[in-house]
């Protein structure tokens, strides 16, 4: 097997061990063996269906032989497959070739070798496999990661409830909030987004070439097949789409896909914030004995986790917003495009769960900077313009805004300077005093409080 410094891809390669997680779900051999699986529960299914006089349910003994095979399931059987694969050109019948050998030496299962795969066209395998690989990716491994980015936020919101810091509109000054509230927003958006992606409805068919039923008809026209493979896909814990072309139209893994990218976009938008209040100051990193941050400036302390996160987010919503846009579109009842775009799925949730496992780092090592957030609000005082003319409206001075703006507007006001023009307001006295004691780290609303319900 060739090093992973001969990987064409970085997955593959250096960041192998990372995504590991994943490769039980979309390496070629996951897919293969999400083939057999499904192979074999449609077999035990028409076995066990009353209209299907030519089989019988399977005794316990086979039904654990089957098991078993799923089970020993091996990187040498995945070899052999694609062996068969070679001469068939076909890898799904490949699969069915294989389970016929495999099979042809239990005496029970020999006489239901030509129920292998019956009335299927290779979608009612593929379509399957991939909903189950897409649902149970998901639920195993991307949102117990995400879930762990949330907490972490969720986290730092708490410690830092209070922690006042100078917000920036437009990269300029303005209203004070607290780093908790900030990390506070982040934890309530990427929430949101793990329910989405957790919502989605995950759909499978069974129904043949072109959806409907033709060949299962042919064969045997009393069974209620729409009812039979309901029961199937739902058996299989997916929501069954009834119709449909030789495909399943993909509109539920594009929602899926969309879902990822949206919650990708938030976390790019986190990782930039971060990237931006370490630049500032007001977060430090923890220093890793050892570690450099520069080849040839020893001092620099880089958040290279951040920008890590973004530069794969960037791959994997290529992917997954390209995918999310091919995918539901078919020629016809059915063209090949969408296989081989599908297996990128891997790749694209690859990059998305290197970008969580950065953000997560990065986040580990953030140290807040209290004096540095207070030295920023100190220099800032002309923030609280906003403050002193919504008094000012209250007590009905007149033109407050501009009044405000002839003294602020582009200008940097100190503490005195601020003082003495509350002072000379016509307001009352115990208005002038609670603006007097306001300062700029005073001046954050109900940010704490926010940030602690998170």
């Amino acid at each position: 097997m060739p090093s992973p410094l001969a990987a064409l891809s970085p997955l593959d390669g250096r960041y192998a061990r990372t995504v590991d997680p994943l490769r039980v779900y979309f390496s070629e051999q996951a897919l293969i063996r999400y083939r057999i699986r499904i192979e074999l529960e449609w077999l035990q299914a028409l076995a066990a269906e009353r209209g299907v006089r030519e089989l019988k349910p399977f005794s316990p003994r086979t039904l654990g032989a089957f098991r078993k095979l799923l089970a020993d399931f091996s990187e040498r059987d995945a070899e052999h497959i694609k062996a068969i694969e070679a001469e068939t050109n076909h890898d799904v019948k490949a699969i069915e070739y294989w389970l016929r050998s495999k099979l042809g030496s239990n005496r029970e299962a020999q006489a239901s070798l030509e129920f292998i795969h019956f009335a299927c066209t290779s979608e009612d395998i593929n379509n399957l496999s991939y909903a189950l690989m897409l649902r149970e990716s998901r639920d195993e491994v991307m949102l117990p990661r995400l879930d762990e980015i949330i907490g972490a936020l969720r986290a730092a919101a708490k410690r830092h409830a209070g922690a006042a810091m100078l917000a920036r509109t437009h990269g300029q000054p303005a209203t004070p909030t607290t780093l908790g509230k900030e990390m506070a927003n982040f934890a309530h958006r990427l929430a949101r987004a793990r329910e989405r992606i957790a919502a989605v409805a995950v759909l499978g068919k069974i129904n043949g070439a072109v959806g409907n039923y033709n060949a299962h008809l042919a064969a045997y026209p009393d069974v209620d097949w729409p009812r039979f493979a309901r029961r199937f896909v739902e058996r299989l814990g997916l929501e069954f789409n009834a119709y449909t072309t030789q495909i399943d139209p993909h509109d539920w893994m594009a929602e899926l896909l969309d879902a990822y990218a949206r919650s990708n976009s938030i976390l790019l938008d986190l990782d930039r914030d971060l990237w931006g209040y370490i630049s500032l100051g007001y977060f430090s990193q923890k220093v890793k004995a050892g570690e450099v941050g520069s080849s040839t400036m020893p001092h620099k302390v880089n958040p290279i986790d951040f920008e890590n996160s973004e530069g794969n987010i960037g791959i994997a919503n290529a992917l997954l917003r390209h995918l999310a846009e091919k995918l539901p579109v078919s020629r016809w009842q059915r063209d090949l495009s969408d296989s081989t775009a599908q297996r990128n799925i891997g790749t694209a949730l690859g990059h998305t769960v290197l970008a969580y496992a950065s953000a997560q780092r990065g986040l580990a090592k953030l140290q807040a900077d209290e004096r540095r957030l207070a030295a920023d609000l100190d220099a800032n005082w002309e923030v609280l313009a906003e403050a002193v003319q919504q008094v000012m409206r209250r007590h009905g001075v007149a033109d407050a805004y501009d009044k405000l703006k002839a003294i602020s507007r582009g200008k940097r006001l100190d503490r005195a300077a601020l003082a003495q023009f509350i002072k000379s307001l016509p307001i009352p006295a115990e208005a002038k005093k609670r603006l007097l004691a306001l300062t700029p780290a005073r001046y954050t609303g109900l940010a704490a409080e926010l940030a602690r319900r998170i």
